[in-house]
């Protein structure tokens, strides 16, 4: 009877323990604040490193050097922003925060990218079919040209051993200036993470 009663205290205990280890629990959080719960690049190294990054470029001669010479605001595409790491990165949301860096500096114009400009394109084309209001329809060849193309990569290297680690981002940026191809700013931005796993992590 004994053993009766303490293998169904234990088979309750056990169930009572499963329920709560497979329970999820959601919080909302501010989009500002910095969570890093794997250790791997995520949206806070996107954003602050864009930010820094990009008011770095502009503090730098080559603005000053074109306004001077132009007597106009540089106009910048984002062209791309290759992944290099040991890891998935979307670095679609790292362009679209160098972009938003550019834009709300309020010191270059930005242009769409590629494929952001076939969209509008196709757009502009279909106001032709004489469906849109004469007076609305958007001319062709008024398209802003680029004077400076920014590309770069994002890269890693891991160091690891029993159950942590240490990981090295390192992000290189290249403006280029599109009449000669000479690289006007080069820029590195490194994070540094050391990460310990618990035991039961996975």
């Amino acid at each position: 009877m004994k053993k009766k009663i303490f293998l169904l205290a234990s088979v309750f205990v056990l169930a009572v323990f499963l329920v709560g280890c497979g329970g999820r629990s959601v919080k909302r959080l501010e989009t500002e604040k910095v969570v890093d719960i794997s250790g791997r690049w995520n949206d806070t190294d996107s954003r602050l490193v864009s930010e820094e990054m990009i008011k770095d470029c502009l503090s730098r001669p080559w603005l000053n050097k074109f306004e001077e010479k132009n007597k106009k605001d540089p106009v910048v595409i984002v062209g791309t922003i290759t992944n290099r790491s040991s890891e998935h990165i979307n670095s679609q949301l790292f362009t679209k925060d160098l972009e938003m860096a550019f834009i709300n500096s309020a010191m270059v114009k930005v242009v769409a990218s590629v494929g952001e400009r076939e969209e509008v394109r196709e757009e502009r084309e279909a106001q032709q079919e004489g469906l849109t209001d004469e007076k609305t329809v958007t001319a062709f060849g008024l398209e802003t040209g680029a004077d400076f193309m920014l590309q770069g990569s994002i890269n890693s290297v891991k160091d690891e051993i029993k159950g942590k680690y240490v990981i090295l981002y390192q992000v290189n940026l290249e403006l280029v200036d599109l009449t000669n191809n000479q690289k006007s700013w080069i820029g590195q931005r490194k994070i540094k993470k050391y990460v310990k796993k618990g035991k039961f992590s996975l």
